[in-house]
């Protein structure tokens, strides 16, 4: 068993590896890794379970750095206790895996890339369910700092985790006082911090956050706990270093070198003592697959393609327990609850939280979850930033927006997506739907569970005619050709509701002599630009692209790119104003996105 002794020594070896790689880096923050030395030395090397040759072992602890500008020293615990070799002195350079804020991509042992604060408790509170789920014996271990305990999401996070009685997530609040231009908050008020954290029904644990002793006595104390547990671990910034500690004005800046030696010299040099780390206790869990049950619909029948969606999520459920849909309170609307009537344990309420719907997906997902998180698309836009961390973390998650556009109707402009299609094009390698019938909706809804990474799914609110026979394959990247001839004028793209527009206009025109092409695109992302560009230049070498999205970001952009350079007119109809409340049908015609205003542009 390792003693406080050579903890507090492991403690004092991260902070001058930390000290150290900063200073060789040239920048980086040292003085919030230089806090929180003993935490992390007591987590490391004495309390948590894993095993340093598995990054992926399904029972080791998980641990989340959630104030991710600490990476330095979680790098030092990784290569200290034998997880990686990487030299730690190749932070924050172009080739090292090292960098600045921990990702995935860059080093196995990162399960979720940090740094946009107040993020990380939510990952932790997913993967903490995942393992209720599993019944598995892993504890999930949260570093937050003070500063983000200012975010609404960390609240979020706790009232989730309260709710679903995670004993097995511990949180720990690096209380070092000074934030990035003074000090935070609450500064050191931790009766304050008690109070509200003691409001979200948490297991409140006050400690000196540089005292083995007491953080090892948490720790043990956190393991009976019937509810989640927060460690309020008082620290000072800069703890060790004479003209670091509690001093303001350094936070982001790497020790100078003239000032290097006065540091180390001050920090003890100790020898890392041999350690062996306690590997976790295997679980048998396996996930169940079983043949997909398929859904027919009749051609020409009104099905939205929400509910489509619903139905076929329901049952990719029942077919493979990997399958989990996550829902921000209004799953009767994206029709998620499905998944609730056919498989309930398989669905998870996250409430009006939509950041922390995101932050749970992933960490579900990290678990080994194929997670469909389900919203309005309008609200996913409030949860942009956790996207875009997931993003960044090579996470697994489908996404399903609901209602876009102004095609929503009465409702009015707070409930329309039309901003939603611009947020997933700008991450990189995400995938995006757009279905027009219920037959496309759900064969796409399936090929999302098949696909890796980000992807989405928007699904228009009403009842449209279904277009496609049971049989038709959709492919990623690929559009549609649903009217064709060798006379045609131009074509019409349209996506979800202007679909069905463009087709009217199709059969109007035609009865005026004018022949025109329609195509469904629905795979916005990725597009295959070449067969396209083949086929309209077949088609009259004119389209006309209807969308019910705002310009910037949508599909007609898209195309505008793909097209560049390729002797191909384009117009394009959009969403040009701030809309308002009306029957769908008004606002078509008076957003100039409905047929009529196809035919108007066609002439």
């Amino acid at each position: 068993m390792v003693s406080q002794k050579q903890l507090q020594d492991i403690a004092n070896i991260l902070r001058r590896d930390s000290i150290r790689a900063t200073t060789t880096a040239g920048s980086g923050h040292p003085t919030t890794c230089l806090s929180c030395a003993e935490i992390m030395s007591v987590l490391w090397f004495s309390e948590m379970n894993y095993d340093i040759r598995s990054p992926y072992n399904s029972d080791n602890d998980e641990f989340v750095l959630s104030k991710g500008h600490a990476a330095p020293i979680l790098y030092s615990a990784l290569y200290r206790s034998g997880c990686i070799k990487s030299n730690l002195m190749t932070l924050r350079q172009i080739n090292s895996p090292l960098e600045g804020h921990p990702k995935p991509a860059s080093l196995n042992w990162i399960k979720a890339g940090t740094g946009s604060l107040g993020q990380g408790l939510s990952i932790g509170v997913g993967m903490a369910l995942a393992g209720k789920m599993q019944k598995r014996k892993f504890k999930t271990y949260v570093l937050l700092g003070d500063s983000e305990i200012a975010e609404g999401s960390v609240y979020e996070a706790m009232e989730l985790a309260s709710y679903y009685k995670l004993n097995n997530l511990v949180a720990i609040v690096d209380i070092n006082r000074l934030g990035q231009r003074g000090q935070t908050l609450l500064g050191h008020n931790i009766n304050s911090y008690k109070k509200r954290m003691k409001g979200f029904g948490w297991d409140v644990i006050s400690i000196d956050g540089h005292d083995i002793k007491q953080i090892i006595n948490a720790l043990k104390k956190a393991k009976k706990s019937k509810t989640p547990v927060v460690i309020l671990a008082k620290t000072f910034k800069g703890k060790g270093v004479s003209f670091l500690e509690n001093k303001e004005g350094w936070h982001g800046k790497a020790i100078p070198k003239e000032k290097l030696d006065k540091a180390l010299s001050e920090i003890p040099d100790s020898k890392m003592p041999k350690l062996t780390i306690k590997k976790p206790k295997k679980i048998s869990f396996k996930f169940k697959h079983k043949k997909l049950k398929d859904i027919k619909y009749e051609k020409g029948e009104k099905k939205a393609p929400r509910k489509a969606y619903g139905e076929m999520l329901a049952n990719l459920a029942k077919s493979n327990n990997r399958i989990l849909a996550i829902d921000a309170e209004v799953s009767n609307s994206t029709n998620s609850e499905k998944v609730k009537e056919k498989t309930p344990k398989q669905f998870i309420e996250a409430f009006v939280a939509e950041q922390n719907m995101v932050g749970m997906a992933q960490g579900l997902s990290v678990k080994g979850y194929n997670v469909f998180a389900s919203s309005f698309a309008a609200f996913l836009s409030r949860a942009h930033d956790q996207i875009r961390m997931a993003g960044i973390s090579s996470a697994n998650i489908n996404f399903c927006g609901s209602h876009a556009g102004i095609s929503i109707g009465v409702d009015g402009p707070s409930q329309m997506g039309l901003e939603d299609i611009a947020l997933f094009r700008a991450l990189p390698q995400s995938i995006i739907f757009y279905p027009s019938d219920a037959v496309s909706s759900a064969k796409l809804t399936e090929l999302a569970s098949k696909l890796n990474g980000i992807k989405y799914i928007r699904t228009t609110r009403a009842d449209l005619p279904v277009l496609y026979k049971n049989s038709e394959r959709f492919k990623l990247g690929d559009f549609k050709v649903l009217k064709q001839s060798k006379k045609d004028k131009g074509v019409i793209v349209g996506s979800g509701i202007t679909l069905h527009e463009a087709l009217k206009a199709h059969e109007e025109l035609k009865k005026q002599g004018l022949n025109s092409a329609v195509v469904d695109l629905y795979c916005v992302r990725p597009f295959n630009s070449k067969k396209f560009i083949e086929f309209v230049k077949k088609h009259g070498g004119k389209i006309i692209i209807v969308e019910d999205h705002y310009q910037a970001g949508g599909i007609g952009e898209m195309l505008s790119e793909a097209l560049e350079n390729n002797q191909i007119v384009i117009e394009h109809l959009f969403v040009k104003s701030l809309p308002r409340s009306g029957k769908p049908e008004q606002l078509l015609s008076k957003f100039g996105i409905d047929s009529k205003a196809i035919i108007k542009k066609v002439k």
